[in-house]
């Protein structure tokens, strides 16, 4: 038998150690699994969690969409499925049997896949020309990005936004000083929120080795469901983006006893997808990292609470 053939006569190709990277000892020694101590990154949304209080920008523009096709829809329908990726928005409002009806009242039919495309690229040009009205950073929000990152935490980001439109928000918000280390739009992975893979895109492009070392931050079910399914900490915003719908002076108008109430409705429609933690704004988060890098330290994982 041949001494590079096996037991069996198979050709053997011999091992060209040199080819291959050797293992330290410390790193064999690594090969067992070590909980993170400490979070590495956090993986910001955007529209109503860094930008654009009260997610006002997307929200007008699919009534406006409808409208070129003569349907109605009200604001509260449009801000239903927010988060999602805006075909698939534009898709789940279509499937609604309320606006099912209107539209075929209107076009003799319910809708389909094209005419889901035909409104989405409708949408588009809209959407690109009124997100410079609402392109102002969330107050407080700079501060507490430079707050995380003086703690060694890589800034991610993603959106339900295409990148066509996700590249104008990041011009616009790099005018007002924010410039995040990696950003993943909603059509640069194979399926949107509330898939995981714009958050996991994140965790590659930042080299973070641990999925329960990052934080998903996002102001809708479809974001914090993200986070939950990349097997991520997950922070649902109650008040500065889509649940409360309304814009700082709005937010900042109303009563204790309203936003009492506010809040109630708010953490019940969070409630199923299962946020670790909820709060106001953004300025809420160190005291929530504070949080967690402690259970972290005592050896509490994301997926098991």
């Amino acid at each position: 038998m041949p001494a590079n053939a096996d037991d069996t006569g198979a050709s053997v190709k011999p091992c060209n150690r040199s080819s291959r990277a050797s293992l330290a000892p410390t790193e064999i020694r690594d090969m067992n699994y070590v909980n993170p101590t400490k979070l590495q990154a956090a993986i910001l949304d955007w529209a109503g969690t860094v930008v654009d209080f009260g997610s006002i920008a997307p929200t007008q523009i699919f009534v406006e969409a409808f409208a070129e096709f003569d349907v109605q829809v009200s604001i509260e329908e449009a801000r239903g499925p927010m988060g999602m990726g805006k075909w698939d928005h534009i898709r789940t409002l279509c499937d609604q049997p309320s606006v099912a009806e209107r539209y075929r009242q209107v076009f003799g039919r319910t809708p389909t896949d094209d005419d889901v495309t035909a409104i989405y690229h409708r949408f588009m040009p809209l959407q690109i020309k009124k997100i410079a009205e609402h392109s102002a950073l969330i107050p407080g929000a700079l501060d507490t990005i430079a707050n995380l990152r003086q703690q060694g935490i890589k800034i991610g980001s993603c959106s339900g936004y295409p990148k066509q439109v996700m590249d104008k928000v990041v011009e616009l918000a790099a005018t007002n000083g924010y410039v995040a280390d990696h950003v993943v739009a909603t059509d640069e992975v194979p399926n949107g929120r509330p898939w995981p893979a714009q958050a996991l895109a994140n965790v590659i492009a930042l080299g973070i080795d641990d999925v329960a070392a990052c934080l998903k931050i996002d102001d809708t079910v479809p974001g914090i469901l993200e986070g939950r399914r990349a097997g991520m900490w997950t922070v649902a915003l109650i008040c500065s983006g889509n649940a409360l719908g309304l814009d700082y002076e709005g937010y900042r108008a109303l009563s204790s006893d309203q936003l009492a109430s506010e809040r109630k409705r708010i953490h019940a429609l969070f409630e199923g997808s299962r946020p670790h933690y909820m709060i106001d704004t953004i300025t809420d988060l160190p005291e929530v990292i504070a949080d967690i890098n402690k259970r972290l330290a005592n050896g509490e994982m994301p997926q098991a609470n």
